[in-house]
């Protein structure tokens, strides 16, 4: 994925699906300067990582 569409996925209305690695994310917060976005992993909104935005693939 790119820094653009991570942004838009993350500004949008809509629920739309995202992996990292095989595991559904929720985008948190885009840092389109360093191509980076924090995301929560799965349902626990403690787990979180800063990942590059190229690791986020658009799922199901």
């Amino acid at each position: 994925m790119n820094v653009d569409r991570a942004k838009q996925i993350f500004d949008s209305k809509d629920t739309i699906a995202v992996q990292l690695e095989g595991q559904s994310v929720w985008i948190e917060e885009v840092d389109a300067a360093n191509g980076m976005a924090t995301v929560q992993i799965g349902s626990d909104p403690l787990n979180t990582q800063t990942v590059s935005v190229e690791r986020l693939k658009e799922g199901r």
